[in-house]
């Protein structure tokens, strides 16, 4: 506070609040999977993306998320859908190899572990990778904490063990799609085929 001679005001110093970026807001990280015109899944965008081809008129909602947010502007709201669709058809390049993702490869696996069965928590390398083993669908498992722990670095000859089922690679856009992907909504599974049920 400075102060002047007299009988003049005092003048206060006001301090500039702080500055702060606003926080995202819910919706902002959630994702909409994107159909093209033929219902083939094509990605899973941001919610924001998504609000946006639907506002130029280049997608429709298919199915409405009733958990979901509302986003508003001036002239309109909206219900952030959980899937939508391209009104024009959109070709995309085939690439043949499904790129491994943690979550694509426990879709693969339905979350069981390669092992005993159980409910997997964790990604085994069949061969460890300390004896040379790749990192790829034909090298790695779902399995639980227990297993993971018992193997170790050991092969499979070594503890007597085997595979429940083979390791192939998925094939199939859908999985593409899956490997980019932490989580997947309930309203997806109908476009994703049997391999994300």
């Amino acid at each position: 506070m400075a102060q002047r001679n007299g009988n003049r005001r005092a003048l206060q110093v006001i301090p500039e609040p702080e500055r702060t970026t606003p926080a995202p807001t819910a919706w902002g990280k959630r994702r909409v999977l994107l159909l093209n015109a033929t219902f083939e899944p094509l990605t899973a965008l941001p919610a924001r993306r998504a609000v946006v081809l639907m506002v130029c008129d280049k997608a429709d909602a298919v199915h409405e998320d009733p958990n979901g947010p509302v986003v508003h502007s001036e002239g309109w709201s909206v219900q952030l859908p959980s899937v939508i669709r391209l009104r024009n058809y959109v070709r995309v390049p085939y690439r043949t190899r499904v790129p491994m993702t943690r979550t694509a490869l426990m879709l693969r696996d339905n979350s069981r572990c390669g092992y005993c069965g159980g409910k997997a928590e964790t990604i085994d390398h069949v061969v460890p990778r300390s004896r040379g083993g790749a990192h790829g669908w034909e090298n790695c498992v779902a399995c639980c904490a227990s297993c993971n722990h018992r193997k170790a670095d050991k092969l499979l000859v070594e503890l007597g063990w085997t595979l429940r089922t083979a390791l192939v690679p998925p094939t199939g856009p859908h999985w593409r799609l899956l490997a980019t992907v932490t989580e997947v909504h309930p309203t997806w599974l109908q476009y994703l085929g049997e391999g994300a049920a």
